[in-house]
C-alpha cells in the first residue's frame, strides 16, 4: 500500500512534534501551561470557566526534578500565621514570602464586582494558583505583572511586607546589611537596602533548597487541588487554625475602624442593629469545609496537608515545631530553635506592631478571654458551634467560666498528618 506525500509529511512532523515533547519531559525545570488573569485586561466578560478548567486540568509537561519542597501556610487572618512564618523565614535553607497574594487582590479587587460572585472568586483563585506555582519555581515574571507601578528594569520599592523575608534582606538580594541581623525590624531592612532587584532576588531563591509561602488570600484547601496534584511542585500544605472566639477579639483590636460595631457592643452590652455578623460566620464555614477536607483524607492530600492548632503552638513551640519539620521532611536548624527560644517568652510589651512576633505565646493565645464580653462569646459560640466541636474547642456555659484560669478551653487533641 502507497503513501500519499501528504501523509508522510504529516507523520513526521508528529514523530518531531513528539520527540520535541519528550525533551522538554526530562529537561525542562517548569513548563508554564497554566496562564492566568491578565491583571490589565481583566474582564468578567471572559470565559473564566475554561480559563480554570485549563488551569486546573491541563496536563504537566514537566517535574519537579530538585525534589525542592515547597510549603503553604493556608491561615485566616490573626489567626498566628505571621507567627508560623518566621519558623520557616528563619531557616537558613528556606526562602520564606510574606503574602504575595496581596498583589494579586490589589490588582483584581478593583476589577471584580462587589457581589462576591463565584465567577469573582474563580478569577482570583485562578490568578492566585498560577503566581503560586511561579513563585514556587522562582519566577519574577508573574509577580510583576501584579506589582504597581510595575517594577522598571526589575527593580521595585512596592513589594508588600519586603521586609518579612529573611532572604529579602540579606545576601545577594541585599548586600549592604552583611550578615543578617537576627532582630532586624522590616522598616530598617526597607530603609537599608533601598529598592529590591528582583533579578537578585530570584537567583536567591534558586539557591535555597526550600520554599515557603504564607497566605491568609486562600479560602480553603480544596482551592490548592490543582497545585497539590502538580508533579511540577513538591507542595505540602500546613493548615493553620485558631479559636475564631480568639481571631475575633485579635481582629476588633487591630483593624478598630473595620470592626467598630464589634467594639460598640462589646462596650455598651448593646448588638447593633446593623452588624456584619459575616465577619465571623464566614471564618468559620471557611475552617469548617477546609478542616473537614483534610480529615476526610482524599487520596491528593496524601502526605501533603496537616492541620495545625495555633492554640497547641503557642503553648509548645518547640515541639510543635518539631513536628512540623518532622511532617516536611526538612532538618529544623539551630537558628529556628534560637527564635522560638527568644520570641515565645515575651511580656505583655515585647510586640509594639500589630503584626509582631515578640510575645508570651502561650498567654497570647487565651488573652481573647479578658477582651470579649461573655454575650460576645456566646454569640460566636452559637454561630461557630460545628467548627468549635470539630476543632476541639469547648464552650463556656457562664461568664465565670470563661475567665476561669484553671478551665482550659481547649480538648487534648492529635491531628496527625495524612501520610
Amino acid at each position: 500500500m502507497q503513501c500519499s506525500w501528504k501523509a508522510v509529511l504529516l507523520l513526521a512532523l508528529a514523530s518531531i512534534a513528539i520527540q520535541y515533547t519528550a525533551i522538554r519531559t526530562f529537561t525542562a525545570k517548569s513548563f508554564h501551561s497554566c496562564p492566568i488573569p491578565n491583571p490589565v485586561n481583566c474582564s468578567l466578560s471572559q470565559d473564566t470557566d475554561a480559563a480554570d478548567r485549563l488551569c486546573d486540568e491541563s496536563p504537566t509537561f514537566a517535574y519537579n526534578l530538585s525534589r525542592k519542597t515547597h510549603v503553604l501556610i493556608l491561615a485566616t487572618t490573626r489567626s498566628g500565621s505571621s507567627f508560623v512564618g518566621q519558623l520557616f523565614n528563619q531557616h537558613f535553607d528556606v526562602f520564606y514570602l510574606f503574602e504575595p497574594l496581596y498583589h494579586v487582590q490589589y490588582t483584581l479587587i478593583p476589577k471584580l464586582t462587589q457581589s462576591k460572585s463565584t465567577t469573582d472568586r474563580r478569577v482570583m483563585l485562578g490568578a492566585s494558583r498560577g503566581l503560586l506555582r511561579s513563585r514556587y519555581d522562582c519566577d519574577r515574571y508573574f509577580l510583576e505583572n501584579y506589582i504597581k507601578p510595575q517594577p522598571v528594569n526589575h527593580t521595585t520599592d512596592r513589594l508588600f511586607r519586603r521586609g518579612a523575608s529573611k532572604a529579602l534582606c540579606s545576601p545577594p538580594v541585599c548586600e549592604s546589611l552583611g550578615a543578617v541581623d537576627l532582630h532586624l525590624e522590616e522598616g530598617d531592612c526597607v530603609k537599608k537596602c533601598g529598592t529590591l532587584n528582583l533579578t537578585l532576588a530570584t537567583e536567591s531563591c534558586r539557591e535555597h533548597g526550600h520554599v515557603a509561602i504564607k497566605t491568609v488570600r486562600v479560602p480553603e484547601v480544596s482551592d490548592l487541588r490543582a497545585l497539590v496534584e502538580d508533579p511540577r511542585l513538591n507542595l505540602k500544605v500546613i493548615q493553620l487554625v485558631r479559636d475564631p472566639r480568639g481571631i475575633l477579639a485579635s481582629r476588633s483590636e487591630t483593624f478598630r475602624d473595620t470592626y467598630r460595631l464589634w467594639r460598640i457592643w462589646d462596650g455598651t452590652g448593646r448588638k447593633p442593629y446593623n452588624l456584619d455578623v459575616t465577619q465571623l460566620t464566614t471564618v468559620c464555614e471557611d475552617f469548617w469545609n477546609s478542616v473537614s477536607t483534610g480529615l476526610n483524607r482524599p487520596p491528593w492530600l496524601k502526605g501533603k496537608y496537616m492541620l495545625v492548632r495555633y492554640e497547641d503552638l503557642a503553648r509548645n513551640p518547640m515541639k510543635k515545631t518539631e513536628e512540623i519539620y518532622d511532617f516536611l521532611g526538612i532538618p529544623m536548624d539551630s537558628n529556628v530553635e534560637r527564635w522560638i527560644q527568644n520570641n515565645t517568652r515575651g511580656d505583655r510589651s515585647s510586640s509594639k506592631h500589630k503584626y509582631g512576633t515578640v510575645r508570651n505565646s502561650a498567654a497570647t493565645a487565651e488573652k481573647w478571654r479578658f477582651r470579649l464580653s461573655y454575650e460576645i462569646v456566646a454569640f460566636t459560640q452559637h454561630a461557630c458551634q460545628q467548627v468549635l466541636a470539630q476543632l476541639g474547642y469547648k464552650t463556656a456555659g457562664s461568664e465565670e467560666e470563661l475567665k476561669n484560669l484553671s478551665i482550659s478551653l481547649v480538648e487534648e487533641r492529635d491531628f496527625l498528618p495524612f501520610s
